[in-house]
């Protein structure tokens, strides 16, 4: 019985709309960073803004309208697109967070600011996962039930992995000597420590193999 839910909740998530969206927004913040450095805008910080919007944030905007789609057409309601609008609600947060640091004088390029990024490609994933839990507690209509779901939820696990493991990898890597010193170097950092593609995947993977 639990694996026929679990068959019939991953056919109605459609996560493999979400995963589409990741590429586009990899794309975008490489070829935004290869054009401001190639103006020499290489240490400018709203280009900095820019890029990592793109590359960290990129695709929670085509996973937003994805969700606003799903309303205006009247679709079931589905972890996908709370997943979606988790996502897109979270996108100014590491804006505040940038600016904040950068009034304060911190160092952009050092290794007191590796949280930045983090931020950037991560602050839409933990809106995303508290979406999901928030979905469950309404289906379930229990905390409780909702927190045991999301405690067997591949998803939802997933997701609260690569929140723990991004900041140690990022840090690691300013620690060795990484500085995002050129806007092609600041999108490939972000991208390097977006895993936001990693859930999708895990719920598509989830989707195709239970639909066998």
């Amino acid at each position: 019985m639990a694996e026929k839910n679990m068959t019939e909740e991953f056919e109605k998530e459609g996560f493999g709309e979400l995963i589409k969206f990741t590429a586009a927004g990899f794309a975008g913040g490489l070829i935004l960073g290869a054009v401001l450095d190639s103006y020499g805008f290489q240490r400018s910080g709203v280009g900095q803004w820019l890029v990592r919007t793109f590359s960290g944030e990129g695709e929670s905007i085509f996973e937003g309208a994805y969700s606003i789609r799903q309303r205006l057409h009247k679709a079931e309601s589905s972890m996908s697109e709370a997943y979606g609008w988790g996502k897109f609600l979270f996108i100014p947060i590491p804006w505040f967070i940038d600016l904040v640091s950068r009034l304060l004088g911190m160092n952009m390029y050092g290794i007191e600011t590796f949280y930045i990024p983090y931020f950037y490609a991560m602050s839409d994933q933990i809106g995303a996962n508290i979406s999901g839990l928030v979905f469950l507690r309404k289906r379930e209509e229990s905390w409780l039930k909702a927190i045991k779901h999301y405690t067997r939820h591949p998803v939802m696990l997933a997701s609260l992995l690569v929140i723990l493991i991004a900041p140690i990898g990022l840090l690691a890597a300013r620690l060795l000597g990484f500085s995002p010193t050129t806007q092609i170097y600041t999108a490939l950092e972000t991208i390097a420590v977006n895993l936001c593609w990693v859930p999708p995947l895990v719920g598509w993977w989830g989707e195709r193999r239970l639909k066998k």
